[in-house]
């Protein structure tokens, strides 16, 4: 794993040498350069970014914003002296810390950080916008059923209510016969679960005739976009599926208040 330290002091960053002994940690060390740490992180696969908070060049909070958004699957942990907690941090930096490193932090910290990230769930990307597509650390998932993957989306659609058995088919297989709509169904939920779980990814609660959905790990632009107003919605929702076109007006109208507010 690829973890970036940013500090402004250079024997803050001298004291993670040692440390990763026992771990498959590869550090990459910059000081509050923000140019190169982006520029960086666009270019390489990283796991986590270890960031000092006060710095002279850069709020380490402002780049922490930045370089999610160039890596969305990344853990946050920040290195600070301050009376920092989560409660100071936005809902989206939030949503990708680990944790906090105190200064002068101890050895047997950095060892628990290193061991929380190491045994991290993979952080789910999805792309609703436009077509739906989904990554693991940056990998397309590759869904071998595309009605597995259509249902996977229309359970992301419902953002966190249940997908009942009943709602997926008059969704995707309307004009089917029920009995063979059913067994069409759990072919697609097994199907589903089976690429899931291969990818490392158990957000999906089966249950009988309904799925529900953890949405913690998930980084999902749809969401972002009906929670801030941000993104890159320009019409469009995954566009392949027919059911899509009944969520234009509520994400047009969001369009339309965020514009207003410019």
């Amino acid at each position: 794993m690829k973890i970036v330290v940013i500090d402004d002091e250079m024997h803050a960053l001298q004291s993670f040498l040692g440390e990763s002994i026992g771990y498959d940690v590869e550090y990459k060390f910059f000081k509050d350069d923000e140019a190169a740490i982006l520029d960086y992180v666009k270019e390489n696969t990283v796991g986590a970014v270890f960031t000092d908070i006060g710095m002279p060049s850069v709020s380490g909070l402002d780049l922490a914003e930045k370089i999610i958004g160039v890596c969305p699957d990344v853990a946050l942990v920040f290195i600070t002296g301050m009376a920092v907690t989560e409660d100071d941090l936005s809902e989206r930096v939030r949503s990708h810390t680990v944790g906090f490193l105190y200064k002068p932090f101890k050895s047997a910290r950095l060892a628990e950080l290193l061991n929380i990230l190491q045994k991290r769930t993979p952080v789910l990307t999805v792309k609703m916008f436009d077509v739906f597509d989904c990554f693991v650390d940056g990998e397309l998932i590759d869904f071998p059923s595309a009605k597995s993957k259509e249902l996977f989306a229309l359970l992301l659609a419902y953002n966190g209510k249940t997908l009942t058995m009943t709602d997926a088919i008059d969704h995707l297989w309307e004009n089917s016969d029920v009995e063979k709509a059913k067994i069409s169904y759990r072919n697609a939920v097994f199907r589903l679960r089976k690429t899931l779980d291969e990818h490392g990814i158990h957000c999906v609660g089966y249950e009988r005739a309904k799925l529900t959905l953890d949405k913690k790990g998930i980084v999902c632009d749809y969401w972002t976009f009906l929670r801030s107003g941000k993104g890159d919605y320009n019409g469009e929702f995954c566009k392949s599926y027919d059911w899509s076109v009944a969520y234009l007006p509520e994400l047009d109208r969001v369009k339309k208040k965020r514009e207003k507010r410019r």
